[in-house]
């Protein structure tokens, strides 16, 4: 697709599909909408397949949202070998006969849920003095790492066949399912890699509300644009308030106004005008006299 750039905001969910980076997957996507902006929320590795919000435009104001809520994931592991990747794109380095059924593995599971601490893989896109460890990694480096803490919230087997676990999890921000793979494998006591991973949710969305590229290639450019989400669907876990027109104006305009406000809590809000347009993310503190004062935290920009 030809032509000058032009300004689009909104959310699109990709099933990215294997084998591509996340970057490339933002790329694609800015071509075949024609956007000028557009970033990711949270990469996916090549080998894994799955959701990828991507956030155009004045989405990308809302994209921590994303970025720090919990994932859904579908894993595929390989019982009995252990790779130097924890994935696929290693070689394998150790080999172990596999000696487990159901009852352990669901012991091993429960017994992974909650809080934890993970050591990040060298093979991550974290980096060390400006160099991303798996770079270090490629030249045969290995650095310490500090843990870093992470929550299991949950751990269910999908199958079990012989020397293949599939299992369903959600976790918090920062969790590596290679990691993952490799501590479920060390308590079955026979090893364990991935060998598939798909991202099914995050946040409030979920895989089946996503389109493949390719798909979304097949469209025409108006139906291409009806894929997009609004920008408030990053953030619809946060409560909703709705502004009078001269307050909406005020906060916009960079001031702190004070609303009537009764039974609600400080926190972060969602905040709309009277005709519900959303305006933008604030934070709220409630006062003793029934009233609120509102702080900007992220706005959109005014049309």
């Amino acid at each position: 697709m030809t032509g000058t750039r032009r300004a689009v905001t909104g959310v699109l969910l990709v099933d990215k599909h294997e084998g591509v980076s996340s970057g490339t997957v933002v790329g694609w996507s800015k071509r075949l909408l024609n956007a000028e902006k557009a970033g990711h929320t949270g990469t996916l590795d090549p080998f894994a397949t799955g959701l990828l919000p991507i956030c155009f435009g004045e989405a990308a104001k809302f994209s921590r949202f994303m970025l720090e809520a919990n994932k859904g994931y579908r894993a595929t592991l390989k019982l009995g070998q252990k790779s130097s990747t924890g994935d696929t794109e290693g070689e394998i380095v150790e080999t172990r006969p596999v000696k487990v059924d159901a009852v352990r593995v669901g012991e091993v599971l429960a017994s992974l849920l909650g809080a934890q601490e993970q050591i990040p893989p060298m093979h991550s896109a974290l980096k060390r003095d400006g160099i991303p460890l798996y770079k270090l990694a490629r030249q045969g480096l290995e650095i310490e790492r500090a843990p870093r803490g992470v929550h299991i919230h949950n751990l269910t087997v999908v199958t079990l066949n012989v020397d293949e676990l599939v299992v369903d999890t959600v976790v918090s921000k920062g969790t590596y399912i290679r990691v993952l793979g490799e501590d479920i494998g060390e308590m079955l006591g026979c090893g364990a890699h991935l060998t598939a991973l798909r991202r099914t949710s995050t946040g409030g969305f979920d895989v089946g509300q996503s389109i493949t590229l390719e798909a979304l290639e097949a469209l025409a450019m108006n139906d291409r644009e009806m894929q997009l989400l609004a920008p408030d669907s990053l953030a619809l876990a946060l409560p909703r308030i709705a502004l009078s027109p001269l307050d909406a104006k005020s906060l916009q305009n960079g001031q702190n106004p004070v609303v009537p406000f009764s039974g609600g809590v400080s926190a972060e809000y969602r905040v709309y005008d009277e005709a519900g347009v959303f305006i933008g993310i604030a934070n709220l503190t409630v006062r003793e006299d029934s009233t609120a004062s509102l702080i900007a935290s992220r706005l959109m920009t005014p049309e």
